[in-house]
């Protein structure tokens, strides 16, 4: 199953896609919350589907697509975690998975663009593969990792590279700029990838191909970041991991390339979709 949200900014409905087609699910009630997720929402969201086959609405085309679940608690995020990419950034090969957080403040649609924030200069791309969280978790093994999550969702971790680097402190005042974490176009549930640790990434800008990865390359696999993540916090239903780029960021280059207003950013993943950003200068 593939959950989307769609409507307004703030204003969201909840609907499903199948088949390609977008549908309207909001008669089901409420929103892709911690509640939904936290009350067997995806079991009941599936019966409420079959009971209404063929009498789904369609949701009209060129509707804006949200984020595909609503504010999650956290956002968090691991660092380094494809060899390649630690490697282009001249940075040591983590021993341990590297932790960061994402404002939750910046989560926007598949589509919406990306605001380069005042006085920026070095904005920069990462594209993702996603954990959503299906219930609570503490402490998990690894064994059981995957019993807790509900499904995973395309990620572009947008990221201002003098903020995060070069202004003392950890990375979070360059992750967390409003509009740096498009997500979607959904959320894919579990049941639809036959193998998570083999996934094949990519993004491009302006139509030429940056990153092209795959999570069998991930130094730390989903499993093994779920549960090294719940050892220190606790993970709530739709809270988000997500895992790590790999090689192919602007900062990757010599000289460094940036995004800049005008710029499209495309990316893609099996199984999650593609989305695409157009890149605004802040309005002042």
């Amino acid at each position: 199953m593939k959950l989307i949200r769609f409507g307004e900014f703030g204003k969201e409905k909840i609907g499903v896609q199948i088949d390609g087609v977008h549908y309207d699910v909001s008669a089901f009630g409420g929103d892709y919350n911690e509640q939904f997720f936290a009350e067997n929402g995806l079991a009941r969201l599936a019966e409420f589907v079959k009971a209404n086959e063929g009498k789904l609405i369609e949701v009209p085309a060129g509707t804006r697509l949200g984020a595909p679940f609503a504010r999650p608690s956290k956002i968090v995020c691991i660092g380094l975690n494809y060899k390649d990419h630690a490697e282009e950034t001249g940075a040591a090969i983590p021993s341990e998975p590297i932790i960061f957080m994402k404002s939750t403040t910046s989560l926007v649609g598949p589509n919406d663009q990306i605001v380069i924030p005042r006085n920026s200069t070095k904005t920069d791309w990462e594209v993702e593969f996603g954990i959503v969280i299906g219930k609570k978790a503490s402490y998990v093994e690894e064994a059981e990792a995957l019993d807790y999550v509900a499904g995973y969702v395309l990620h572009n971790d947008v990221s201002e590279r003098e903020y995060q680097l070069e202004r003392g402190g950890t990375w979070d005042k360059g992750k967390g700029c409003d509009t740096f974490a498009p997500m979607g176009p959904y959320m894919t549930t579990v049941d639809e990838i036959p193998d998570i640790n083999n996934v094949r990434l990519w993004l491009k800008v302006n139509g030429k191909t940056y990153q092209d990865g795959n999570t069998a390359n991930l130094i730390f696999s989903v499993q093994h970041v779920v549960s090294y993540v719940s050892q220190f916090m606790t993970l709530l239903p739709g809270d988000v991991i997500s895992t790590g780029t790999p090689a192919g960021v602007g900062l990757g280059f010599n000289p460094p390339i940036y995004l800049k207003a005008g710029d499209v950013v495309e990316l893609g993943a099996d199984y999650l979709g593609e989305s695409r950003q157009e890149v605004v200068a802040y309005a002042y």
